[in-house]
């Protein structure tokens, strides 16, 4: 049972990767390369995502790649799904309690120094009671983990609880640090000194300038894995990546859009990728300040009285496309196309509020994009008679008041829609917890007994075709429910030139290639 639970995590991750791949204009192959000699050197726009270890990172994804940079994982997220790592290999013990891994030969740290399973145990030992900022080891702030054992020096056994679908994943993507570094570290929070930013990875952390947003990496000679086809990654500040991308200063660019794409396509010196909508923006409803936001029925006033369609034709042009009420993007494994639609109708919104009138705050991002899409909410609300007053911040105040529950409406935009379908529970059904994702820890005042058993037992199920079959109940519910409202999912294009590296690849659950660290190495 368990062993075919293995193969079926891995052939779902094959499967969604085989739909990514009909959202490129031009897939690169794998181990795909410079077409120049001598060292290489990558460009990408900069910006300030934090100190690159585990517990300083910001959040999101930018701050999360930098960190994989330099952190491995006994799993990595290739294009296909999970790949052996730091582990060559792995097993599921008959009764789905018991996972062994048996770590590659000869990896080190960038120090020097053998890497063993000892390390392994410790790092999850240590995350244990030091959480880092992607803690993907616990449900509902308790770990699932019973025990680390360090059986010898290359093997690894974890015992959980409870059978669990989403087990190897979430073990398997857990970064690993150095005992002999960390285990002296009190406090990982304020632990910044350079040794903090020795792993196993590919890359060496050489810089980082937090009032520019600046980092230079440079590939580590010793790496154990695929050699590295680029010698030094720099993250740069520009001010229009438009422009530095055409003035050669970044060598690739995700900021174009569909009015200029042309120029691009039409030219043999660019390729032109189409990002998976794995990326998206959802309004999201906090009823613990706004009481009234429990009725379901104006809830659904909302999601009628939203032009989704207009939202991706003047806001997205077009490189997006209307989310799911049910969440899970198009593009997912496990969307279901029969939840119910929200289709822009305004009469429907006025008799659902039945001649009651709202006055709600609505805090966003200081993007264009977000301070465009509050623009057209206030107007479409307002015909409806939803009184909508938009107050924007930048991007880490935002997320600091998702956090604290510090909003009545916020709009967010963040990455993760490809991944496990768990991502329905963490995001509708959970408690809130002490993760630091902007993007998980349930509706703020909202729950739902159905919907929370639900989202239980999808975590417990093991067969993967009764599991599918629940998830998709999950979805029909949420669209019916409307307990948030996903608004978009990018579908944006990113260009390059080849003739300077044309490696770039897409993880199996993740919207954008200078994310995956596998881009820059050889694994052809």
């Amino acid at each position: 049972m368990f062993k075919k639970l293995l193969k079926t995590v891995i052939s779902l991750a094959l499967a969604a990767t085989l739909g990514l791949t009909g959202c490129t204009n031009s897939q690169p192959a794998a181990g795909d390369g410079p077409q120049s000699s001598g060292p290489l050197v990558i460009n990408l726009e900069g910006g300030d995502w934090g100190y690159p270890t585990p517990f300083s990172h910001y959040s999101r994804g930018p701050g999360s790649f930098k960190m994989a940079l330099i952190f491995d994982s006994l799993l990595e997220r290739g294009e296909k799904g999970y790949i052996p790592w730091l582990a060559d290999k792995w097993e599921v013990s008959g009764d789905g309690l018991t996972y062994t891994f048996t770590l590659k030969d000869n990896v080190r740290w960038q120090d020097g120094r053998p890497m063993t399973a000892e390390d392994v145990k410790f790092s999850f030992d240590y995350y244990a009671v030091h959480p880092p900022v992607s803690n993907d080891l616990t449900i509902d702030n308790q770990s699932f983990i019973q025990s680390v054992e360090a059986t010898d020096a290359k093997t690894v056994r974890f015992k959980v609880e409870k059978p669990l679908a989403i087990v190897l994943g979430k073990i398997g993507n857990t970064r690993i640090i150095p005992r002999h570094i960390w285990e002296s570290v009190d406090d990982p929070l304020k632990f910044t000194a350079p040794e903090a930013a020795v792993g196993t990875g590919p890359f060496l952390l050489k810089e980082y300038n937090k009032e520019q947003g600046a980092y230079k990496f440079e590939a580590f000679k010793d790496f154990w894995g695929p050699k590295p086809l680029v010698d030094t990654l720099q993250f740069v500040p520009v001010s229009d990546p438009v422009l530095a991308f055409d003035k050669g200063e970044i060598d690739l660019t995700g900021s174009i859009t569909t009015d200029i794409l042309p120029k691009y396509q039409n030219s043999e010196d660019y390729k032109v990728l189409q990002n998976p909508g794995f990326w998206g923006y959802r309004l999201i409803f906090n009823m613990e300040k706004r009481p009234e936001l429990k009725d379901k029925a104006v809830r659904q006033a909302f999601a009628y009285a939203i032009n989704r369609r207009e939202l991706v034709e003047k806001v997205a042009r077009n490189a997006a496309v209307p989310a799911s009420a049910g969440y899970l993007p198009v593009g997912h494994l496990w969307y279901n196309p029969a939840v119910k639609d929200y289709e822009f109708n305004l009469e429907k919104a006025r008799q659902l509020l039945a001649g009651r009138t709202l006055s709600v705050k609505l805090l966003t991002g200081n993007s264009n994009e977000e301070l465009r899409i509050g623009e057209l909410l206030k107007i479409s609300l307002a015909q409806a008679g939803i009184e909508l007053s938009v107050t924007s911040a930048d991007t880490k105040t935002r997320d600091a008041a998702v956090k604290k529950g510090d909003y009545e409406l916020v709009l967010n935009g963040h990455g993760g829609w490809g991944g496990d379908a768990d991502l329905l529970r963490t995001s509708y059904a959970s408690k809130i917890t002490t993760s630091q994702s902007p993007s998980a820890d349930g509706i703020r005042g909202y729950s739902n007994e159905q919907l929370n058993e639900l989202c239980r037992q999808q975590l417990y199920e093991l067969d993967a075709e009764k599991r599918k079959a629940m998830v998709f109940r999950i979805q029909e519910l949420i669209a019916e429910e409307v307990p948030q409202l996903p608004l978009y999912n990018t579908t944006g294009y990113v260009v390059f030139k080849p003739a300077k590296f044309d490696g770039w690849k897409y993880m199996f659950d993740h919207h954008e290639v200078t994310h995956n660290k596998l881009s820059y190495l050889d694994v052809n």
